[in-house]
């Protein structure tokens, strides 16, 4: 209770850091993850590569400056001064700086003049216990760039990194908004990843309800259900952002050459969703099968309490009548009537057992 009660006043505290302020005000919120923040850039074209690790805004600008395509990634976002210098040196809106630090903000695409801002969540689940971990990402995509945040080091994107050192597929060919195709297929793919653990787990805790329901499976199938939740809430703005992005008809910064691969991804991201509805689904079946074991079990411990009190009522009777205290009982007298009603009672216990189990009861 005392646990439920700090972690809602940790959501109110979060979510009235910005209140009061003007629109366009940097206040990071979320938990931060690194100990500070770090930019590399990876710049390309169809010749060459050439990496750049822990650089500077400035080092940034230049880099976008020369002839390729720049690709800048940012590892922590609660530096709210250097995101702030970095946008300068981009000209970025104060609302996008804004967007950027803020972990709670809404997925969406925004056209500028000179960029398209994105923002995703990047799933991954964690190697322990398969439950899973949601990033917030942002992307903006320029006419010969890619800025990429993220609230720590570890990403999906090292196989990307691969293709681009090593020059595999086309990415070394096209243009930014290639690049900025690659990483949210990436992240994309990266979800089919966290589906299918999320399928699994479907699977264990269905067969072990089905074999043994326990107490504790129904706060296994609670964290299912916020991971299910999440991971909705997550795909089903993509496919929208997926949408927009497709249709975006501004040449300087997006190409007709990458309209094919937008739709292949929005077709992904329509998998994707699908998967979700199906596990939310099952997830309900499970639910119901759940309590219905319950049910079922409790069901059964009362039909053999019930049936073994309603053996012991007649053998009750029959003892207490020869428990009273009265003098004259003829059957008191006789020299087998102990056997007798012992008899008696065996024959009763034997012949109620027998008639519950051609009821079927037994």
């Amino acid at each position: 209770m005392e646990q439920g009660k700090k972690k809602k006043r940790k959501k109110v505290a979060r979510q009235s850091v910005k209140t009061g302020m003007s629109p366009g005000y940097m206040a990071f919120v979320g938990e931060q993850k690194v100990d500070r923040v770090r930019i590399d850039i990876i710049h390309y074209d169809e010749n060459s590569c050439r990496e750049l690790t822990d650089v500077s805004p400035e080092q940034c600008r230049q880099a976008v400056a020369q002839p390729g395509v720049s690709w800048i990634n940012v590892s922590g976002i609660h530096d709210t001064a250097l995101i702030e210098t970095l946008g300068k040196a981009f000209d970025f809106h104060v609302l996008t700086l804004a967007d950027i630090v803020n972990t709670d903000q809404r997925l969406k695409v925004e056209e500028f003049k000179n960029y398209i801002f994105i923002v995703m969540k990047m799933l991954s689940c964690n190697d322990s216990n398969s439950e899973l971990n949601i990033e917030h990402v942002s992307l903006i995509l320029g006419q010969n760039y890619v800025i990429s945040f993220q609230e720590t080091f570890g990403d999906v994107f090292d196989g990307l990194r691969d293709r681009i050192r090593s020059s595999k597929g086309r990415i070394r060919t096209m243009k930014a908004d290639y690049l900025a195709y690659a990483l949210m297929d990436a992240v994309v793919d990266n979800y089919f990843i966290a589906a299918e653990r999320i399928g699994d787990r479907l699977e264990i805790i269905d067969d072990r309800i089905l074999s043994d329901p326990r107490q504790e499976d129904m706060r296994a199938i609670h964290l299912l259900k916020l991971d299910i939740l999440n991971m909705r809430k997550a795909a089903w703005p993509l496919r929208e952002e997926i949408s927009t992005l497709s249709k975006y008809e501004g040449q300087d910064i997006k190409t007709s050459e990458t309209a094919v691969y937008w739709r292949d991804l929005y077709d992904h991201t329509i998998q994707i969703i699908d998967m979700v509805e199906n596990f939310r689904e099952i997830l309900g079946g499970i639910h119901d099968t759940y309590l219905s074991s319950l049910s079922n079990r409790m069901n059964e411990i009362m039909k053999m309490l019930t049936i073994m009190a309603t053996v012991f009522i007649p053998l009750t009777f029959i003892a207490g009548v020869y428990g009273m205290n009265f003098e004259y009982m003829p059957e008191l007298k006789w020299h087998y009537s102990y056997f007798v009603v012992l008899g008696v009672m065996f024959l009763i216990t034997v012949g109620m057992l027998a008639y519950f189990r051609r009821k079927k009861w037994i």
